[in-house]
């Protein structure tokens, strides 16, 4: 599937449709439960200028009104039927429910989504201790200082109590070689684990790693992950960008 330069407002796409600036960032997730259904949409990319950051088509996208519903901001998903959708949270629990990750009673999907939540406080976590390279607020010895924190104490003790709750609520694959976050079929919950552990910058996949060592169970989801066709042939031809 090549990402697509141009993006469409109106009318209804034939097909879903994601539009994000070209980066994983926040339309990742989005594009790995894609690629797990093995599911066609249309890839709809912002260029951005790396010399000023800046994107013109986003801004066209923002002035014809395409991003109302996320507040003139992106990812938003177009549907077949006619809907936009914000918030890439919302985006990720619609893909997921839709192709049958999401469980199949109130009470699975409750979990699940409980498990989900909790990858993303690590990732909040992480954004509060200030050390990016984007946070003006901070020196570099402060940065660093937090760094350090955050990648040696706070990350492995919140990994650790996820590593916990999974095993109550989840269960070895039949070759034994992976673990499902939640019943026995890859979910909502093994891809927010896939991507807290494995889709960070460049810059932290090493101390990711190193924190997450004694998660036995947190990798070998991961690992299931990485594993699925659709999500190997994904990363394997997915577009090469900043982040």
């Amino acid at each position: 599937m090549a990402p697509s330069a141009a993006f469409a407002a109106t009318p209804a796409p034939s097909r879903l449709e994601l539009q994000y600036f070209d980066l994983r960032g926040a339309a990742e997730t989005s594009r790995i439960l894609l690629a797990i259904a093995q599911q066609p949409y249309t890839d709809t990319r912002f260029a951005i200028d790396p010399s000023t950051f800046q994107s013109q088509s986003f801004l066209e996208a923002k002035q014809n009104g395409s991003l109302k519903m996320n507040l003139n901001r992106a990812p938003v998903l177009l549907t077949p039927e006619g809907q936009t959708i914000g918030q890439s949270k919302a985006i990720e629990r619609y893909i997921a429910k839709k192709f049958g990750m999401m469980g199949k009673t109130p009470e699975e999907e409750a979990v699940i989504d409980c498990i989900a939540e909790h990858c993303r406080d690590v990732r909040d976590a992480a954004r509060a201790k200030g050390f990016s390279a984007f946070n003006k607020q901070k020196s570099e010895d402060e940065k660093a200082t937090a760094r350090k924190e955050w990648f040696e104490t706070d990350m492995p003790e919140m990994l650790r109590k996820i590593d916990e709750a999974v095993r109550e609520t989840g269960m070895e694959s039949e070759d034994g070689r992976y673990f499902y976050a939640f019943g026995s079929s890859t979910s909502y919950a093994d891809v927010a684990i896939w991507a807290m552990l494995r889709d960070c910058l460049e810059g932290d996949r090493e101390d990711t790693k190193k924190a997450s060592e004694g998660c036995t169970v947190l990798n070998k989801i991961a690992d299931g992950v990485e594993s699925l066709d659709g999500v190997k042939k994904w990363l394997e031809e997915r577009p090469v960008t900043m982040f």
